[in-house]
């Protein structure tokens, strides 16, 4: 039984990475793959170990346990593909890598064919089995081995292709440090069982390490790219990956825009640094309502904000949220405005809210990435800002029919920019107007 304990201690190793990476990231795809992937390499150790320290009368069953082995191949594969699909490629096409990666896992479901097929060989001339030269020149060796090296060489050549991309700093470090971790579980088939503990430790401390600083650099990275982008592209991205995520999707949704009332003039007779303070408090002030109602800043422009409701995440009720959040911005951004206005310099707030179908996904170069909405509904909801005086919120026609707020008053039809015909209008009254 002592000789089960090495086999046990580095099974549990492997089961414990396994469950803190699924509890810190169980709604990323690649999260999900690489703790089912340390999962089963801790189930192929225990059952492995155990089956050659306690023995056993049916030697056929020994081939079954190849199982795991070839199952934690086949999720680091697929992991890999899941990482693919998150890195832009630009003008690179990635389905001969994709491929590859496919036949890696097809070659690490033979391994496990043949092991079923010929278990008493597998145990005999191939697992543990390399202690001198010779076992190198069998048959049975290069049975076995000849899937695993392949899909280990598929998954190494991947990663190469994959850094050709120039992934971000974070991934860069989880991706070399799963490919230092491989040749050691890739040897651990082989190598005595003295040994094969060691290497497989060795595996999982190179993996926790990449694994680790990817954590820490995402954590970094997120919290200082959270003041300046939406945390539900962000949310997105994490959960589909870059390439679903950056699909365009044609969905009707609510644009909110809102603007200081005043504000050009108000730079223009103060210092720089009181004007960046203002708008300081302005963006905290309007990013804590649209947090609140689950909006998506799409863009600051000085004293414009531009927010959608209903993309990149869905809301049926887009509109009544569109309200909502109109609503809250003139309370908390009228608050703003009253605390920097002085007599002489007057500062007010206008928003403009509109309801319609648009193009939304993520567009960009190689460096950069922007999600974008293009469509009437976003020139409208801007035009009706523009028109909206201090402490207005303008509403169109088609925001009003899908809220059914019965709060809100009709308008006499207005000419906007860029609109062929008068625009029919609604009013948000202030709470306790008439």
């Amino acid at each position: 039984m002592d000789a089960l304990i090495p086999q046990v201690l580095v099974s549990l190793v492997a089961l414990g990475m396994a469950l803190a990476f699924i509890s810190a990231d169980r709604d990323s795809p690649t999260s999900r793959a690489l703790s089912a992937t340390l999962a089963m390499i801790g189930v192929a150790i225990f059952v492995n170990g155990s089956y050659r320290v306690l023995g056993s009368a049916d030697a056929a069953f020994s081939g079954w346990l190849a199982v795991p082995e070839a199952m934690a191949t086949i999720l680091v594969l697929e992991w890999l593909l899941r990482v693919r699909r998150t890195v832009p490629a630009g003008t690179l096409d990635t389905r001969g890598g994709d491929w590859m990666l496919r036949l890696g896992q097809l070659s690490g479901a033979l391994y496990a064919v043949f092991a079923i097929a010929a278990p008493e060989l597998r145990v005999r001339e191939f697992q543990f089995a390399v202690s001198t030269f010779d076992s190198l020149t069998r048959f049975g060796f290069w049975l076995f081995a000849a899937p695993i090296l392949f899909s280990g060489l598929t998954g190494l050549l991947s990663i190469l292709l994959l850094l050709r991309r120039q992934p971000d700093r974070p991934e860069r470090v989880r991706v070399v440090g799963v490919a230092a971790s491989m040749p050691f579980f890739m040897t651990s088939f082989v190598v005595p069982e003295s040994v094969a503990a060691v290497t497989v430790l060795v595996g999982e401390m190179i993996l926790l390490i990449g694994a680790t600083q990817y954590h820490v650099l995402q954590g970094q990275r997120g919290q200082f790219m959270s003041r300046f982008l939406s945390s539900q592209v962000a949310e997105l991205v994490r959960r589909r990956g870059m390439k679903q995520a950056m699909e365009q999707n044609f969905l009707e949704i609510t644009v909110v825009v809102c603007d200081l009332r005043g504000f050009t003039a108000y730079a223009e007779g103060h210092p720089s640094s009181r004007v960046i303070e203002v708008l300081r408090d302005y963006y905290d002030a309007v990013g804590q309502v649209v947090a609140e109602f689950g909006g998506t800043i799409k863009d600051y422009a000085g004293d414009g904000i531009l927010i959608l409701v209903g993309a990149p995440l869905p809301a049926p009720d887009h509109a009544a949220v569109g309200l909502r959040i109109a609503h809250g911005l003139r309370d908390a951004a009228g608050a703003v405005t009253r605390r920097w206005s002085h007599p002489g310099h007057a500062l007010g707030i206008g928003v403009g809210v509109a309801s319609g179908f648009v193009t939304v996904g993520i567009i960009g170069s190689a460096t950069r990435l922007e999600y974008t909405a293009v469509g009437p509904a976003v020139n409208l909801a801007s035009r009706l800002c523009e028109q909206a005086h201090d402490g207005e919120i303008l509403i169109a026609a088609r925001t009003a029919e899908l809220a059914g707020d019965a709060r809100l008053q009709s308008r006499a039809p207005l000419p906007i920019k860029g609109f062929a015909e008068p625009v029919s209008l609604f009013l948000l009254p202030a709470a306790g107007s008439a």
